[in-house]
């Protein structure tokens, strides 16, 4: 859980530093938040968790300067262990 809570803070940090503007955003912001929650609450759901790393990925595309913080929250994730098929 230790890693998640700072990898998400990470890329928040990262995302708010960013000075640039895109139209997704938002979203990045609302799944960071969405994540910080998650991590408050126990040990969260591996389906919402990797959905939401969807999104973030997703809404902050290609933007190499956030890539290293991105991996980095995807590594947290990835310990929580494969998504039930």
């Amino acid at each position: 859980m230790t890693e998640l809570r700072t990898a998400v803070s990470r890329l928040r940090r990262a995302l708010a530093c960013h000075p640039g503007d895109f139209a997704d955003r938002g979203i990045a912001e609302d799944e960071l938040a969405a994540l910080a929650a998650m991590t408050l609450t126990g040990v969260p759901e591996v389906r919402r968790l990797r959905r939401s790393l969807l999104l973030v990925a997703g809404a902050i595309g290609s933007i190499s300067a956030l890539g290293a913080a991105l991996t980095e929250l995807r590594g947290a994730v990835e310990l929580f262990g494969e998504q039930p098929r």
